[in-house]
């Protein structure tokens, strides 16, 4: 079994996965282990990291920032998994997610990144520019290396395509709260739990929920219907808000990420 899948199942009745987002090289990748470090400290049972890139499209101003701070910072594929690496050595049980976008892949090499990422301890990727109909040789790669292959929901994806990911998708599926980019502001938690049931329809699968959850309140509704509660832009703030203090940086993304975790595990 997977760490995600282990992770999933030893959820205590009524309790939600807490999956927060930070952009790996954000603040420096010595910063990011510390931030990591902290995150679980504060209750996350899986960490989603941004993998820098040049045009995150499915991104809003705050999170674009801090891939462009990371791509100032030259960090690249190669310098996620090297992070991921360090974080192994003293954690073996947080489930770790690489999100990002195709081309880096690409330059990679499907099956030499899946064995990369494998050895480093990588337990799922999610490709927000990679359709699930146009994923079959990456899935197999990623299959190979034993890593859940994740995708993106949004509202307006199809029956048919639910279908489709049912056969396809693996560890856990990500609904796209909104239609829009991450940090926005229009959640609408009627819509979302209506989303839900109708994955569930299709897709056995945990369902994770992200965009526009930014703090204790918004998660904890969401939580009521969801599996997991997806956070990156309310934390990514904080560290670009904090970055020249780390000390302050960590611990108010600590404040943060325990209100959120203790709202959704009803601690």
């Amino acid at each position: 079994m997977s760490r995600i899948n282990t992770i999933f199942s030893n959820l205590a009745q009524g309790q939600k996965a807490f999956i927060p987002f930070i952009t790996a090289g954000d603040g420096g990748l010595d910063n990011n282990l510390a931030l990591m470090q902290t995150l679980v400290a504060s209750g996350a049972d899986v960490i989603e990291l941004g993998v820098p890139f040049s045009d995150p499209m499915a991104d809003g101003p705050v999170i674009a920032r801090s891939h462009e701070r990371a791509v100032a910072n030259r960090v690249s594929l190669h310098d996620v998994l090297s992070l991921v690496k360090k974080f192994r050595q003293i954690n073996d049980t947080t489930a770790i997610i690489l999100m990002g976008y195709l081309n880096p892949i690409e330059t990679f090499g499907y099956q030499i990144f899946a064995n990369a990422a494998s050895r480093a301890g990588v337990d799922g990727v999610l490709v927000v520019d990679m359709p699930p109909e146009e994923a079959k040789d990456l899935k197999s790669c990623l299959d190979n290396a034993n890593i859940d292959f994740i995708f993106l929901v949004a509202p307006t994806t199809t029956n048919e395509r639910l279908t489709y990911l049912a056969n396809i998708a693996s560890g856990f599926v990500y609904l796209v709260s909104l239609k829009g980019v991450t940090g926005a502001t229009h959640l609408n938690v009627d819509i979302v739990n209506t989303n839900i049931d109708r994955i569930r329809q299709f897709i056995s699968l945990p369902i994770g929920v992200g965009f526009g959850i930014k703090d204790a309140t918004t998660a904890r509704a969401v939580s009521q219907s969801a599996d997991a509660v997806i956070v990156g832009s309310s934390l990514v703030s904080l560290v670009e808000k904090y970055g020249e203090n780390k000390n302050k940086m960590l611990a108010n993304v600590a404040t943060l990420a325990n209100d959120i975790s203790k709202a959704i595990k009803k601690e």
